[in-house]
């Protein structure tokens, strides 16, 4: 299934099938958020990344989409990866602590020739990661028990790669202007700690989209982080692209911010839910540029 428009392309299927079918060096920027290895599952499908049992395994599919972004990527543009680091457990890992699913992406992704060149650490709050995941690093009577087990809460990153040239001609600048892009809104996106992402700034729609065969599912892409990434490294009019694109939330904020959107999505509900969620946000975008115009 697929759904062309003059703004956006959105296909429903396997993403390191479809993506196959996306011409090299089209795309001006990429962001989206994998399936964090074994910890969420969000569909039966066999070419679901997020059915594997372990890290390696998770990573035998992902290496096969990495190579895929860095050829369909611009010469000199960029990818984000949102990711956190994950939890091990002693019953099902053999010992409790980090698993550093951060820095495998890192490694994976330079090794299939991107340039690993900036991040930013998003603050979460770790009370509700502790009301979550009954984590026991981080109830307080382990604290009191014994300390040495406590750990602090876990933040999300956005780890962002580069397809390196040497050529600068070669390449289309990402430009800002004072009037657009004024000083102090860069000294905010610049600092390494983005602590005022609100963790309910999403689209609504995963609940109605999930259903008896989803295990767990995790909270979409913040939308204001998706907004500061796109202003950031792309331009009005560049070629956004998904390639785990949920309901739709990269996409959605893309076009309101007067960018085009490519997303790939397997999961049939959270496709259809895509659909709407992009049409509304043209149609938004579309309202506000006719009444600035007006104006």
């Amino acid at each position: 299934m697929e759904v062309i428009t003059d703004r956006y392309a959105l296909y429903q299927g396997d993403c390191v099938q479809v993506i196959k079918n996306i011409p090299d060096k089209s795309i001006h920027f990429t962001i989206f958020s994998p399936p964090f290895a074994n910890l969420y599952i969000y569909s039966d499908d066999l070419a679901d990344m997020g059915n594997c049992r372990n890290s390696e395994e998770f990573f035998t599919q992902f290496d096969f989409l990495i190579p895929e972004l860095l050829r369909v990527t611009m010469p000199g543009r960029l990818c984000a990866v949102h990711c956190k680091q994950l939890v091990k457990y002693k019953g099902r890992d053999g010992r409790s602590g980090l698993y550093d699913f951060r820095g495998d992406i890192i490694r994976h992704f330079e090794n299939a020739g991107w340039q690993y060149h900036s991040e930013v650490q998003i603050w979460t709050d770790p009370v509700l990661e502790m009301q979550k995941t009954k984590s026991q690093g981080l109830l307080y009577k382990q604290l009191r028990k014994d300390s040495s087990y406590s750990r602090q809460g876990l933040p999300d990153y956005l780890v962002i790669f580069r397809k390196w040239t040497d050529d600068y001609e070669d390449k289309e600048p990402v430009t800002k202007t004072e009037e657009g892009f004024p000083l102090e809104k860069w000294q905010k996106y610049a600092s390494p700690c983005w602590d005022d992402i609100s963790r309910t700034d999403v689209l609504n729609g995963y609940k109605g989209a999930t259903d008896i065969n989803d295990e767990k599912h995790i909270c979409p892409l913040q939308l204001e982080t998706i907004k500061r990434a796109v202003e950031l490294w792309s331009n009005p009019d560049d070629i956004v692209f998904t390639p785990f694109m949920g309901i739709g939330s990269e996409i959605y904020e893309s076009l309101l911010l007067g960018r085009k959107g490519i997303g790939i999505e397997l999961k049939t509900s959270y496709f259809n839910d895509s659909v709407r969620n992009c049409e509304q946000a043209v149609n938004a975008y579309n309202m506000a540029k006719s009444q600035l115009t007006l104006f």
